[in-house]
């Protein structure tokens, strides 16, 4: 966070050229903003601000949070997934007291957050962007911030152990249903393939999601 305050300023030359400080966080008045999505997280412990002798004040605070998202799994699992991670603060108004804006673009803010995204597990970061607006909250209007992230799943993992053996066994089936043996061994077989069947949609019901819409169209099938 980065804001100005017109009444904390110096002239570097009269203070031995400090051109900057670092005060706790409560010291002055900072920026209350709240994440909508929010459902838990853990705050950092640095309670530090700088303050500039031009009245700038910077506040950086990590944190880990962990939000709530609707997921759309239809194309499970190739699909790609949209989150809202929205901004705000409902304690001054927009018009009045505080307008938030961001200082960087969607582009500069896309390659910072890939530079982050480092892991290799299941969700490819994509695409980033950001919605400014006001929101009107009883009769007053407030300024939010939206930041849309997309995301793309990686179906490596599934397409290895849960399509490409269904489609296996089904191919199986089939050779031996048009096969030359006899009718005790295609039973026997069919009960096989009945098992493994049950035993792929037991490993699919507890690798989906269960926060969605629509069932996934590899789940109907």
């Amino acid at each position: 966070q980065e804001w100005k305050n017109t009444f904390a300023t110096w002239d570097p030359q009269d203070f031995c050229n400090i051109s900057k400080v670092f005060l706790p966080t409560d010291t002055y008045w900072s920026p209350h903003i709240f994440i909508l999505e929010r459902v838990n997280g853990q705050n950092s412990n640095l309670d530090y601000m700088t303050v500039m002798h031009n009245g700038t004040f910077n506040s950086t605070q990590p944190f880990q949070a962990t939000l709530t998202c609707s997921l759309m799994i239809l194309k499970f699992p190739f699909d790609t997934q949209t989150c809202n991670l929205t901004i705000a603060s409902f304690l001054y108004p927009a018009v009045a007291d505080l307008v938030m804006k961001m200082r960087r673009t969607p582009a500069e803010m896309m390659e910072n957050s890939q530079s982050y995204f480092l892991t290799d597990g299941e969700w490819k970061f994509t695409n980033l962007s950001i919605i400014e607006y006001t929101e009107k909250v009883d009769e007053e209007e407030f300024s939010v911030v939206t930041y849309v992230i997309s995301m793309e799943r990686r179906p490596t993992l599934y397409v290895l152990n849960l399509i490409l053996p269904t489609c296996a066994l089904y191919v199986l089936d089939m050779a031996v249903l048009f096969g030359p043996s006899s009718l005790e061994e295609k039973i026997d077989f069919q009960i096989a393939i009945i098992l493994g069947s049950s035993m792929l949609a037991v490993i699919l019901n507890n690798m989906l999601p269960t926060s969605s819409n629509k069932p996934p169209v590899i789940g109907t099938h």
